[in-house]
């Protein structure tokens, strides 16, 4: 059993939200032009002018860069544990409830997460719980309102922009990649030539994983040297194609990230901007998510946020928050809060972000059984079985020091976000997990 890295700190838990906001109902308008955070007030000004100058030095000391783990890969391992089943008449009463809640992210904590906040959203409102601390050093609880690296849960964001493109015609699942990336995948056998975005988006091309290939995060030394360096796109994929395919295209999946360093460069290509313009600019600003980013090669967390931490195999944690995004790109690079979480999935399975029949062949999934027994994979979206029936559709994340499990079950309008800090060993995992499970399951969802 993994040692936890921090005592029991005082916990709560807060109702925060009885009613649907008014904007998540309402229609998106087209997307415009999107101006930088500053210009939007994202950024308070005195904060990006005090952390300029020292960027710009941190950056040029810099040598090598940080890597992080897929989300649904080194997540799905676990299976959860079946809910209690019962009976409308039987369901517990809203306190009791909440205590259920509560003792599901302590257990979060107890398996070895340092600090854990979960959101579980329903018709009737929100409630949210905490556990753990957001910094080992001051003690302090983690922040209702706190920012995480949302890892491959990005990919989700990505997925949607494509999805788009295509419904607006500019773009086809079908197209190779060789058409709008001519000579960037070549070499050992890989041929964009045969590779198809669909392919892409749902892991199926046989594009080796370069983030099996970033090395420096193995110990603290590396991470300290590494944190800071910058990549292109283009370099992050150049490490894949050192490698040669492992099956041919279409024939199995296989989670890798390069394939969404590869989907953000095409959204680029078609679009004429960086996928992260076209994010803030069709998801972001249109649902008002006003507290995630993406944050290009900005390597801190500003505002509420929580501290991430990894042991790198050892007994002594180490804090991993600060580091440079470039490393995980399209794949895993952006910034966001439970709550913003929440809305995003929301809008998404309502359909305010796509035409049903583009919903429909994103929630189209296939056998992911490379992730785990029962999961699979569909556009950028995940969908995992419940215990109860059914499933969820869902996109964990993670990058060092910082998990995102989160989960919508469309047909019960339930919405369940945990994040966490610190390595996530199997038994915080299997906590995460089981809360996901029970709240998705829990009997007021057929009220």
């Amino acid at each position: 059993m993994r040692a936890p890295l921090c005592v029991r700190q005082p916990v709560e838990i807060v109702w925060v939200m009885t009613s649907t906001p008014r904007d998540l109902a309402e229609p998106l308008t087209p997307p415009g032009h999107q101006p930088t955070f500053a210009a939007r007030g994202l950024l308070p000004r005195a904060v990006v002018a005090a952390t300029t100058a020292a960027l710009a030095t941190l950056v040029a000391l810099a040598s090598t860069a940080p890597a992080f783990a897929a989300g649904v890969a080194a997540a799905a391992a676990t299976k959860p544990t079946p809910a209690t089943s019962a009976t409308p008449s039987s369901a517990p009463r809203t306190g009791q409830h909440d205590d259920a809640l509560q003792r599901q992210v302590n257990a979060i904590h107890d398996g070895g997460a340092v600090g854990v906040l979960a959101e579980v959203t329903t018709p009737a409102g929100s409630r949210r719980a905490r556990a753990g601390v957001a910094d080992l050093t001051s003690g302090a609880p983690v922040p209702l309102d706190a920012k995480f690296r949302i890892g491959s849960t990005t990919k989700t964001f990505v997925a949607t922009v494509i999805l788009q493109l295509v419904q607006e015609k500019r773009l086809s699942l079908d197209d190779t990649v060789a058409r709008w990336l001519p000579g960037t995948v070549t070499g050992n056998g890989n041929d964009g030539s045969r590779i198809t975005v669909r392919q892409l988006l749902q892991h199926t091309s046989g594009i080796y994983n370069y983030t099996d290939d970033l090395t420096q995060l193995t110990s603290a030394d590396g991470y300290r040297a590494a944190r800071f360096r910058s990549y292109t796109p283009q370099q992050l994929v150049a490490m894949a194609m050192k490698h040669p395919p492992g099956f041919a295209p279409g024939s199995r999946m296989s989670y890798s990230n390069t394939n969404y360093i590869l989907a953000g460069m095409i959204i680029h290509r078609v679009a004429g901007q960086s996928w992260a313009h076209e994010v803030n600019a069709r998801i972001i600003r249109p649902l008002g998510l006003r507290h995630t980013f993406t944050p290009g090669a900005f390597p801190f967390l500003l505002g509420p946020h929580a501290e991430g931490y990894s042991t790198f195999g050892t007994s002594t944690p180490v804090d991993v928050t600060v580091f440079n995004p470039t490393a995980a790109d399209a794949a895993g690079s952006m910034i966001s809060t439970t709550d913003d979480l929440t809305r995003f999935y929301t809008a998404l399975l309502g359909g305010r972000l796509l035409a049903p029949a583009t919903l429909t062949a994103m929630k189209t999934t296939i056998p992911a059984d490379s992730l785990a027994p029962g999961v699979r994979y569909g556009l950028g979206l995940g969908w995992l079985p419940l215990s109860c029936g059914g499933g969820y559709y869902g996109h964990p994340g993670d990058v060092p020091g910082f998990h995102i499990w989160d989960g919508i079950n469309p047909d019960t309008h339930r919405t369940v976000v945990v994040a966490s800090t610190g390595d996530n060993g199997d038994q915080a995992q299997q906590a995460v997990t089981t809360l996901v499970d029970q709240e998705l399951c829990h009997p007021t969802a057929a009220r």
